[in-house]
């Protein structure tokens, strides 16, 4: 059997794909969640900042011909962090600093801009810089007041950490349930595949039949071919068992002819070396009539090897019945057919392979029994059905016992006997064929045995 090349799997490959989407999306979610986390948060931060920014602003008023801030304590509370982050300001008039952190600068100049954000360093930490601005009019004229508030971001990025590390365990979680759903839908896509694996693999080798579940639409094809395959299958099956069945009948029946008129020849041949020439044509015919039906029979028994019909056979029934009709042919060879054993041997097997096999082995055993002698053919049932069929002939050469099973193969002390090397082999397939063994052996007392065993 050449098992069929492989190239990966399936399975492996979808849930290799289906887990790498399912990582891709969950660094997608965390990448998106942390951004917009910090986009958040960000917002939050600016607009603390910007109602700090405004309330200082909205405190600046002109006394006594100067601009005056009294900046409010609820503008600072409100910036209030747990990491106690640090806070910064500078108010500046018309572009000239007035008070405050003095390493804070402007970046716009000019009148009542709206507010800006934007991130800096401050005595080497990061801080997020709102710079306002707002116009006051007094007695004295227009004053532009500009303020710059600045806070570090340690709050912030402790929460953007925490819910990056949230963030990374949604992802965790979701790439875990993405796999567990990936191997399930893994699983139930390969499904129908498997069973109809399994459905393959249950037939037996006769089972023929095109396969009628349903399946999904991707494997309507691959089912169809297979359906066509087997019918093709089924139909070349059937014309190779109608051609060996007429091949035997062809190849025999023309034999048996021309040895009928052949031994009639015989009668009516006068001189002892045309004699001896027909003797010698029928003794051909006979080694090709044996070789050619032994041939035909090998290939039957191949060709029904692999789709056995079984059935209830009385092994000893069987036996008996074979040897009613081989005595004749025994009586003209001066031997005797004797089965001894259990009364009934039963077992499931093909009939038409089991008499074949054993026809062979007792025409062997006729064969090299010498005249006057006994075939002794023993059934048993216990530990299970076998036959053993005995002879009282030269027995099996002891060096050849392991390879005589081999088609053609033949012994050396079978040179001048009628055969084909086939018969062992026919009765070996049997035996195979029904999960069973044959032996070789001598009998101590003399003569071959052969045991054939189911």
């Amino acid at each position: 059997m050449n098992n069929a090349r492989v190239s990966g799997s399936l399975r492996n490959r979808l849930v290799l794909t289906l887990l790498g989407g399912a990582a891709l999306l969950a660094l997608l979610l965390v990448l998106a969640v942390r951004s917009h986390a910090i986009q958040v948060a960000q917002e939050g931060q600016d607009n603390i900042l910007l109602a700090s920014a405004t309330s200082i602003l909205d405190s600046a008023a002109i006394r006594d011909g100067s601009v005056q801030v009294d900046i409010p304590y609820a503008a600072f509370s409100m910036l209030s962090t747990p990491a106690d982050d640090r806070l910064f300001y500078a108010v500046f008039q018309d572009g000239q600093f007035l008070s405050g952190y003095a390493g804070l600068e402007l970046a716009q100049a000019g009148g009542d801009l709206g507010p800006e954000f934007r991130a800096g360093h401050l005595q080497g930490a990061p801080v997020r810089i709102i710079e306002a601005s707002r116009t006051i009019i007094g007695t004295e004229g227009r004053r532009d007041i500009q303020l710059l508030l600045a806070q570090t971001q340690d709050a912030l990025s402790e929460t953007l950490d925490r819910i990056s590390r949230d963030a990374a365990l949604f992802g965790g979680g979701f790439f875990l349930l993405a796999a567990l759903l990936s191997l399930a839908a893994t699983k139930a896509t390969i499904g129908p595949l498997s069973r109809l694996t399994a459905s393959v693999t249950r037939r037996g080798p006769q089972d023929l039949r095109p396969f009628q579940s349903a399946v999904p639409r991707e494997m309507a094809p691959l089912v169809t071919s297979l359906n066509s395959l087997m019918g093709r299958l089924n139909q070349t099956l059937s014309q190779s068992e109608d051609f060996i069945a007429e091949a035997a009948h062809r190849v025999r029946t023309p034999l048996a002819t021309v040895r009928s008129r052949a031994e009639a020849t015989l009668q009516r041949v006068e001189k002892e070396e045309n004699r001896e020439a027909v003797r010698a044509m029928i003794k051909a015919i006979d080694e090709s009539s044996r070789a050619a039906g032994q041939l035909l029979d090998h290939a039957m028994i191949t060709f029904r090897a692999d789709h056995l019909e079984r059935n209830e056979i009385d092994l000893a029934v069987l036996v008996r019945e074979l040897t009613e009709r081989l005595a004749p042919i025994a009586d003209m060879r001066d031997l005797s057919l004797h089965v001894k054993g259990d009364p009934r041997v039963q077992m499931t097997g093909d009939q038409i392979l089991l008499q074949n096999a054993l026809r062979n082995l007792i025409d062997n055993a006729m064969k090299y029994g010498p005249a006057e002698s006994v075939i002794e053919i023993t059934v048993t049932a216990a530990p299970h059905p076998q036959v053993t069929i005995r002879d009282h002939g030269p027995g099996f050469p002891a060096d050849e016992i392991e390879t005589l099973t081999s088609r053609f193969k033949r012994g050396r002390n079978a040179a001048h006997t009628i055969g084909s090397g086939l018969g062992l082999t026919i009765a070996l397939d049997v035996a195979t064929a029904h999960g069973g063994a044959i032996a070789l052996h001598n009998h101590p007392e003399g003569g071959a045995c052969v045991t054939l065993s189911f």
